[in-house]
This record gives C-alpha cells, structure tokens and sequence, in this order.
C-alpha cells in the first residue's frame, strides 16, 4: 500500500460555538480555537478539523449556509480565519473545514429569489421542487429530523425538499449549473490555504428520480427518506464529477460522512481511484440504537457484538482502502457514557482503555474535543434544556409512538446530540472557563471536577495518558500503516488485535469488563508498550487483564520505529 501524508494525522475536532470563547458573549469563536493551538499541539494533534463556520442562521448550528463565502459573525471575520490557518501552520497544524453542499438554508440567495419569484426565478432548478398531488404531498417520505421531506412553496401549488430540516432545502445536483457553482465553492476554500474537507451528508446529493410512495413505517404514515435518498444507483456520476473538478486538483485530504453504504461498495469511495481519502463507518457507532435517526428504538448490546462490528469495519476498510476511526462526534452521545453501561466504571480505566483501543486500530484517528478529558452526556430535566433540532423531534415522535414522556426524556438524554456539544471544560471556574457569560447552551454539571487544569498537571489523568497514547501511534510504524489482525475473537469481554508491518508486530488488549480477566499471554516474549495500569505488577505465570486495562505489547527484540 502506497502511504499517503494524511495516515500519520492525529485529528481533533472542533465544534466552534463550544470550543472556546474569546469575546466573551457566551459562543465560541475563532479566536477562540487561535489561543487553544498551544494546547492543541501539546496534545500531539497535527490536524484539526473546525465544524461549519460560514454565514448561517444556525437553525442546525451551521450545517444550514446562507453565505459559502462569508463567515457567522458570531464566530468571527475572514481575517481571524486567515490567523488561525496562518498560526497553526507555524505549529505544524493543519485546518479542514466542513463541506455541506447537499443543501443550503432557506436563507441562501439563491432561495430567497426562489421565494420572491416562485414561477421565474433563475435559481428555480437549483432545489428540488414537485407538484403537490390531491392536496398532499408528492410522497410520503419522512426527513431525517421528522415531519414530511416535502414543504409548500408559498403561492404555487408546489413543494420543496429537504432531506433534513425545514430551513435546509435539498440542491439539485441533476442540475449541473449548480454543481459548477459548488466546485468554485471548494476550489475556492482549498485555494486560501486549508488542508482539506471533512464532507457533510454527501450520500445524500442523488435522489430516486421516480419519487414513488414508501411503505409507513410509524404512526405518522410515513417512511424514512434515506430508502430514496441515500447512495442511490447514479451517485458515482456526481462523486467522480466533485472529485475531478476539485479534489484531485489539490494535495488535500477528504473525508467522507457516507452512512447508508454497504460494505462491497468501499472500494469505489476509499479505494486508489476513490472519491476520498476516507470515510467514516457510522455501524458500530449507531449499535445502540436500531436507527441512526431514531433514538427512542433502543437496542440491547453486548462487548461480543460490538467486537464484531469493529473488525468487520477494519478488515472491509483494510481490503479498499483508508478508514477514519472515531469515538465521538457532534452528532454522537458522550463514548463513555455510552461503551461504558455501569456509570460506576466510567473513571479513569474505562476513558483510557477507549481511547487506546480506537486510537490503535488501523485509520486516522479522530478525537473529539473533550474526549480527551472523559467528558461525559449531561442529564436534562426537560424537553425545553435542549437545542439540538433532532433531539426536540425525537422526543415528540417517541411519545406518537407510544412513549411516555419519561421515557422520551430518557431517551434524549441517552443519545441527544447535545450531549457533546457542551461547552469544554477548561477548567473549574463558573462556566468552565469557556466563557465569562453564561453559554449558549448549558453547561455539564460535572465541569468542576473534569477539566484541562485538573488533569494537565496530574501525570496520572486522563489528558496526559491521551498524550502518551497519541506519542505511542506517532513513533511505532506498525500502529500507523500496520494491517490489522483479529485475536481473541471468541472471547466475550476482552478486544485484542494485532497490528503488523514488515515483520514487525504489536499486539494489543482491551478488557471491557469490571472483573480480571484470564488470558494467555507469554509475557516473556514481550515489551510492554502502553499499559493504562501505571505501577502495577504484570505477573509472569497465570497473567489476567485488570478491570479496563489496555495493554499494547510489542515482541521482543523487534527494532521499533
């Protein structure tokens, strides 16, 4: 396999408007992310990726652009991006941008004009409009955030699309006008400087052209768009288009959100002539829930199973191509709230051993902020405490369900996204540190005991073993470019694999349960590597694994990177 720049990235992601707030008006910013470089690259992260920060009405917090060239005024000007790219670079850190270009706001130009002229509008054919039918909508099909795709067009007997919420209308990407407007949006970001795009919702851009009803599968009588919206026959046309007309043009990096793509597809997005550098592979982040977009149909889950969603990822990922490997993201409920089920366990260990395990396995690594402080989900008391739009729906339609309202609650608090857009704790002052006005959105209660100041001069926190993990990845070849190799496959509580490359080997070992485990290990053979139990004795003769310990063994006599 050819190495490519991009496999030895270690990436954090940033959500901007609880990052850190530099103007002190309650919202994250820009110059916000400026002044944390420093911590950022003590850390060791060599690359950053910065959800959307563009001219926004911020129905869903940014992902809806009214402007592809101007930025919020909230989170800052074009000058203090400029800075930013500009100081990271001179810290040896790169910047991804978000690209959303399934959709716009509703505010976007091009759909004012739509509003204003609904019959002769230029931009008529740059969303997706249909004729109503009896007074209903064209179909039946349900958004990802709830309620119909379809929303009247005022004065006309037509209805326009949205994949997602109301406000963020659907572009026609049949409409190669308006694909030629959104390369000239890329080329123009990767122009000024960035590394590269983390691409939004892009399984999304090919709809089912024949617009036929779906099977209800709800009490609401409809069913879900991404049956007809989602990586339908006729998409690789717009990939390789998007691909030939920009990305390729640069030595930049692409990372694909491309849920709802089978596996024997993998080759044709991550392979040698594929549409990114990677994707992200959403199946075993999502198997607590029987649907990514429906929260309140819980699953029941087991270490064993999650064990085998993760190698079948990795060695699908490893036939094709290149993987991006994640714990947590701004769509995603805390990880230690959500791998690690007993709240009494979510500690030290459990974070550590976590982060080991998905920092190693074969892909880039992405950490998401606080993470790497055990940042955990934050309990609300009411359906009104919450921002998140799909949340709010959610909660609505697990009660047409046949939820109580307890049980909707729940549910929200279990896996809202909210959960991970708190502002950061940077330290145990009012607000965290993150801001000098209350925040946008409430604060985690816990801030005053999981925080950056707690635990940077704390040689044994969380923060510091992230660090040591991050400098382990950097300086051993194998756990960077390294195939990656199953073990213990049948053993129901602990994740082990072996990462080798060129003859050399490093094996590693997850125990996911309270209890010591039992497992046969020749330790004489071995160096130890990484081990979350600082101090402790490694017996020689009848070895177990400690409660949550991660334990990275490299064979003796190996010459290491």
């Amino acid at each position: 396999m050819l190495k490519k720049w991009w496999q030895r990235e270690v990436i954090y992601q940033i959500y901007p408007k609880s990052f850190n707030d530099s103007n002190h008006d309650g919202i994250g910013d820009i110059k916000g992310i400026t002044q944390k470089l420093d911590y950022l690259k003590t850390l060791g992260i060599t690359m950053v990726w910065i959800c959307p920060v563009f001219k926004s009405p911020m129905a869903d917090n940014g992902y809806d652009i009214s402007d592809f060239y101007q930025l919020n005024p909230e989170f800052g000007d074009m000058e203090d991006l400029d800075e930013l790219i500009l100081e990271a670079k001179e810290k040896g850190i790169k910047i991804v941008l978000d690209l959303v270009i399934n959709h716009t706001s509703d505010e976007h130009p091009w759909f004012q004009d739509l509003l204003e002229n609904p019959k002769s509008s230029k931009y008529r054919d740059y969303y997706i409009l249909k004729q109503g039918k009896e007074g209903q909508p064209p179909t039946n099909w349900r958004s990802v955030f709830g309620g119909s795709v379809w929303e009247p067009l005022e004065g006309t007997d037509e209805y326009y699309f949205h994949s997602f919420h109301v406000k963020q209308p659907d572009l026609n990407w049949e409409n190669e006008h308006v694909r030629k407007e959104l390369y000239e949006v890329v080329n123009y970001w990767l122009e000024k400087g960035i590394a590269g795009f983390r691409v939004d919702a892009i399984t999304f851009i090919k709809k089912d052209q024949r617009f036929e009803n779906l099977p209800a599968d709800g009490v609401d009588g409809l069913g879900k768009c991404t049956k007809k919206t989602r990586n339908q026959p006729g998409i690789e046309k717009f990939l390789h288009e998007l691909n030939r007309e920009t990305f390729s043009k640069y030595n930049c990096v692409t990372i694909g959100e491309a849920p709802g793509v089978p596996y024997d597809q993998y080759g044709d997005y991550i392979g040698e002539d594929g549409y990114f550098s990677m994707i992200f592979d959403f199946k075993y982040a999502d198997l607590d829930v029987a649907s990514g977009s429906e929260w309140f149909r819980r699953t029941d889950w087991n270490v064993q199973e999650l064990k085998r969603m993760i190698f079948k990822s990795q060695l699908e990922i490893q036939k094709v191509g290149w993987g991006a490997n994640f714990l947590e993201n701004h769509d995603q409920n805390r990880s230690l709230s959500k791998y690690i089920k007993e709240a009494d366990n979510r500690n030290f260990y459990s974070a550590t051993m976590l982060a080991a395990l998905f920092i190693n396995l074969r892909g880039t690594p992405f950490i998401y902020q606080g993470q790497e402080i055990g940042m955990t989900n934050f309990e609300r008391e009411s359906i009104e405490e919450f921002d998140d739009i799909s949340s709010i729906d959610q909660y609505y339609r697990a009660m047409e369900e046949g939820f109580s309202a307890e049980e909707a609650l729940h549910f929200m608090n279990l896996r809202s996204r909210d959960n991970s857009r708190t502002p950061f704790h940077w330290n145990s002052e009012e607000n965290g540190g993150f801001s000098k006005k209350r925040p946008w959105l409430g604060m985690n209660e816990n801030y005053t005991l999981i925080n950056v100041e707690k635990q940077e001069n704390d040689p044994n926190s969380i923060l510091n073993f992230y660090k040591e993990i991050i400098k382990v990845r950097q300086s051993n070849e194998p756990l960077i470019y390294g195939e990656i190799e199953p073990l213990l496959e049948n053993n129901s509580t602990v994740i082990a694999y072996k990462r080798r490359l060129q003859g050399e080997e490093i094996d590693c070992y997850f125990n996911f349960s309270s209890e010591n485990q039992k497992v046969d290990i020749d330790l004489s053979c071995y160096d130890v590597l990484l081990n979350n139990y600082k101090g402790a004795a490694i017996p020689a003769q009848d070895f177990k694994l400690y409660p949550y310990q991660s334990l990275l063994l490299s064979k003796k006599g190996m010459v290491l990177s």
